[in-house]
Formats: structure tokens, sequence, C-alpha cells
């Protein structure tokens, strides 16, 4: 299975922080994981940053002329709520999240490979179209989509979150858009406060709500029993995963109690609703996590699955 990881550098600049959860040493933790034999398969490649063009397909050009603005000095942080921080060399790593996301959209449409892995941050799926919020500023999930509909003319794209917190951001972006299916499993009650299964969008939005400590058969019965057959029946040209492994026992910001072998079997489920209906594209995109082994451990499973292992 051709499976592509990118990442860059550059992402690492990105600190929010003494002590903040959402740290550099995340994406090193991934990446140290991924340098194992066993992935000497993966092909890897650095992306480039995200045009304005490309995120203005999702956020107002003002918000992003904004965001993009604030550039604080080396060493110094400018705080946008009250776990959002911007720091030197975030607003670059902002934009190469976003292009890394738009870079394997190109890479699985052209038929160069059939699975991406996004080993990149800050994560995307709480940036709503005008606010940044939960460590992040743009929606990467959904400048993919969007930009898998305006330039390969991909119809329908189907995005799927395991993160342990909901993606709000995401399910903002596409809240009135038919063609973007959104479906998603979180611990509720958990910030942001969203998730519900009442919150449907235009139909197009799909919301499995888990109690705290739910272990591995609850989120799998979620997934088996709604989420999956709405991917299923939507039949995507191209599946985006948000792929949060803070659902993990180990995670200390959250109470559901995953294992490594959940993230590999949804892993196995959404690669073969991509193969059945998306010629095999998958696009994966690195979200939370927040205990470095756990972290560590099921991203590794997460690309073991897309690898076909």
């Amino acid at each position: 299975m051709s499976v592509l990881l990118l990442t860059h550098r550059d992402a690492l600049a990105h600190d929010m922080g003494p002590g903040h959860p959402e740290c550099p040493d995340r994406l090193r933790a991934v990446l140290t994981a991924l340098e194992a034999e066993e992935f000497a398969d993966l092909q890897r490649d650095t992306p480039e940053e995200a045009t304005v063009e490309q995120i203005t397909r999702v956020h107002p050009a003002e918000y992003v002329e904004a965001i993009l603005g604030i550039r604080p000095p080396v060493g110094e942080t400018v705080a946008l709520d009250g776990d959002t921080l911007m720091s030197a060399g975030s607003a670059r790593a902002a934009l190469l999240a976003a292009g890394a996301a738009v870079r394997a959209v190109d890479e699985v449409c052209a038929g160069r490979v059939q699975r991406v892995f996004s080993a990149m941050r800050p994560p995307g799926h709480h940036a709503e179209r005008r606010r940044p919020m939960g460590f992040c500023f743009f929606s990467n999930a959904v400048v993919a989509a969007r930009h898998a509909q305006a330039v390969h003319g991909i119809e329908r794209v189907a995005i799927a979150d395991f993160d342990v917190h909901h993606g709000n951001g995401t399910q903002d972006c596409v809240w009135t858009d038919p063609t973007i299916l959104f479906a998603s499993s979180q611990q509720m009650p958990l910030y942001p406060g969203t998730g519900a299964e009442s919150e449907v969008g235009v139909g197009n939005v799909f919301n499995a709500p888990l109690p705290p400590g739910a272990r591995g058969d609850v989120f799998r019965a979620a997934w088996a029993e709604r989420l999956l057959p709405a991917i299923d029946a939507f039949a995507p040209g191209l599946v985006i995963v948000s792929a949060g492994f803070d659902a993990h026992a180990r995670d200390p910001l959250a109470q559901l109690r995953l294992t490594d072998p959940d993230f590999a079997w949804i892993t196995e489920q959404l690669c073969a609703l991509a193969d059945r209906h998306a010629g095999g594209r998958l696009v994966s995109l690195l979200e939370g996590g927040y205990d470095l082994e756990a972290l560590a451990s099921s991203a590794a499973a997460h690309v073991r699955a897309l690898l076909g292992g």
C-alpha cells in the first residue's frame, strides 16, 4: 500500500509556552515512532505553505489576514483565547499544516499514492470560520475538502473525526454544505460542549457522543452502527480523517478508555470505505493526543493500518 508521510521541521516552531499540552514534543514523539524499521516503506516529503486563496475557500479573508498578521517577537506569545496562543513561528506553522492538507489531496487525487498521513501541527478541527480556538487556527480538514472539490472535481467528501473532543470548527465550516459529510465521535460532556446527536446541519452532520469512561467496545459500536453507515451511504469520492489520539486511556485531557487496537480498527474501517467508494483515496490529518507515549503508539498503530499491516 502506497502511503505518504508529510511533515515539516518548522511545525516545531509553533510554541504556546511552557506546560502547554499542545507542545512541539507531540510531533517529535510521533515522528520518532515512525522512524522504526516497520515504517521503512513510508514515502516521506515536506509540504509547502497553503496559499491565502486555498484557506479563504473556508475562512473569510479578513480572518485569515488577522491570523497571519500576528507575529510576536521570538520568545513571546500572543493569546487569542484562554488556551490558544501564537508564537513567532505559529503563523508559518499554521500555513504549513493547511498546506500539508492541500498537498495530501493533490497526491491522492493524482494517484501518486493512495493514502497520506500529515504529521503536522497546529491541529485544525476546533477552528471555526471566524474564530480560532482549542489550539487551532485554520480548519485544515475543510481546507483539504474544498481544495479537492475546487481543483480535482471531487463532488462529495467525507470527514471522519475520532478525536476525543468534538470538532466544532469542522462542523461550523460545513454546517450548510450538503456536499461535505462530517461524522464524529467524541466524549460528552467535554470541551467544547458541542457534538450532540441533535446537531445535524443540513443532514450532513452525524455525531456520536460517548460518555466518560467509555471503552473500545462502545466506541466501535458507535462507529459501526451510526457513523460508518452514514459515510457508506454518502459514497464519498474522498475520505479525510481528523486523527486525534486523545481518546486513549492514558490521555490527561479526557476520560475515554481507548487503546491502540481501537485506533487501528477505526483506521481499517475508514480505509475500507475509501477503497469501496473513493478509489482508496484517504487523507489523514493529525489532531489531538497529549500523553506522549500514548500518542506515539496510537499514531504508529494508525499508520500501520494505513500501510495495510
